[in-house]
């Protein structure tokens, strides 16, 4: 099944039903005698967004609820969720979002030691460093004696130059 990142001109209403309150899409029609109606639709993929076969092509749940509430979603705009959970498509926990912006409210990354997002260890200066993204530019906020104030220094950074997609907590 080849995925789908753009929306196609498919009329999504046809074949499934979204509760913005829930953020469950699930099937209008029976399909091939496995799926009923009223069966929640997709699976979560290894990346743990929510995937949708329809017509031999596969879907992000997110980007199908955000259409059927009547936002338009471009080829090149990104859905965030707001709270991290990639499969909570809540409509109050999903927005439309810029490549840039949906890193901001990214956690920290998986080989982070310190802990913390935008902290990192100094081998030679043996201090704690803080650093942040903008614009696609590396803003160096300083060194520290502690992972906590580089932490602080760096949270304090991302409220005032990411506004509401700070990740202000991991």
């Amino acid at each position: 099944m080849q995925w789908r990142l753009k929306m196609s001109n498919l009329d999504f209403s046809k074949y499934l039903s979204y509760d913005p309150k829930t953020g469950i899409l699930r099937w209008i029609v029976n399909r091939r005698g496995h799926v009923k109606s009223g069966d929640v639709a997709g699976s979560p993929h290894n990346r743990g967004y929510v995937h949708i076969g329809i017509s031999g092509k596969c879907y992000l749940a997110h980007r199908i609820a955000l259409s059927m509430s009547g936002l338009n979603v471009g080829p090149k705009d990104q859905v965030d969720h707001i709270n991290g959970i990639r499969n909570d498509n809540r409509l109050s926990n999903l927005r439309i979002a810029t490549h840039a912006e949906n890193c901001h409210n990214a956690s920290r990354r998986k080989d982070n030691t310190s802990g913390y997002k935008g902290v990192g260890f100094s081998n030679k200066r043996q201090k704690w460093r803080a650093r942040i993204r903008k614009d696609n530019k590396e803003i160096w906020l300083g060194y520290f004696a502690t992972a906590e104030e580089a932490h602080a220094a760096y949270l304090k950074a991302a409220a005032a130059l990411h506004g509401d997609f700070a990740k202000l907590e991991d």
